[in-house]
């Protein structure tokens, strides 16, 4: 089959971007900013959607019937390899129950000024540790019509396996600007002077109620991480601080579906 690729040694050198996929700091420093990996169909389809050039395919031998792609990336030269499932689970360090994985190329993050200038709506992220948080948070900007994200230089590494896989792709498809320290300290300030109004998102009770605030034309959402949430300096910073209300009983949201529930009151239909 055109573009199809049999591989039988685990050390196949055409298996090196698959290595060791459970290792993140193996993976930190062999990604670095220059590739990532994409798992699971979904994924693999935002991904060719996305425009990043796709290095190559991996596939277990049951999955290539249903791999749509296959002969789009033969035109474009991109390698398919298929192989046993045990010799995927050796390569990369555990039992892929997708089967499909893809590596590919990192475009570079847009600037800061041009997300603010360009974007209606957009949330700011600081100090998101946890990859499934942040994939969460990818998956429901877009599903919720927002146009792009703005992390700070703490944030974990939008494009990992892990946040990819949980975005199911979607985090592919976002322009995501990485905010220098400099610049985090004044964002708030550069997006007030492009338009855009900040909403800093907090459990505290003094905070607005996002129910009863009308949603300005340009808009940015802020989050923080789970547990300590947004910083005093970036809460003080924003034109509002804004809470969902929940009952009292209950200490807060996880920010994955914090940030679902506000993304879905800003764009419900008035």
């Amino acid at each position: 089959m055109t573009g199809v690729e049999q591989v039988v040694d685990p050390g196949d050198p055409r298996l090196d971007d698959y290595r060791r996929l459970n290792d993140q700091r193996f993976r930190r420093r062999f990604e670095g900013d220059a590739t990532f990996i994409a798992e699971g169909y979904v994924a693999v389809d935002r991904l060719v959607e996305s425009g990043h050039p796709v290095r190559s395919v991996l596939l277990a031998a049951s999955r290539l019937d249903r791999f749509v792609h296959l002969d789009a990336l033969a035109a474009a030269g991109v390698p398919v390899h298929v192989a046993a499932p045990e010799l995927i689970a050796e390569v990369v360090g555990f039992d892929l129950h997708r089967g499909v994985l893809a590596s590919a190329e990192r475009r570079p993050h847009p600037p800061v000024e041009e997300v603010a200038d360009s974007a209606g709506r957009l949330v700011v992220l600081e100090g998101l540790n946890d990859a499934e948080n942040l994939g969460a948070i990818a998956r429901a900007v877009r599903a919720f019509g927002f146009d792009a994200m703005v992390i700070d230089p703490s944030c974990t590494d939008p494009y990992s396996r892990r946040t990819v896989r949980v975005s199911m792709g979607e985090v592919l498809l976002l322009p995501i600007a990485r905010a220098s320290e400099a610049q985090w300290r004044s964002l708030a300030a550069l997006l007030r002077s492009r338009g855009v109004t900040t909403w800093a998102m907090t459990p505290a009770p003094d905070a607005e109620d996002l129910w009863r605030l009308d949603v300005p034309d340009r808009l940015a959402v802020l989050l923080g991480a789970e547990g300590p949430g947004l910083t005093a300096a970036t809460l003080s910073a924003a034109d509002r601080r804004v809470r969902i209300p929940i009952r009292g009983d209950v200490d807060s949201l996880n920010v994955g579906q914090a940030a679902a529930v506000t993304f879905a009151a800003v764009t419900r239909t008035r």
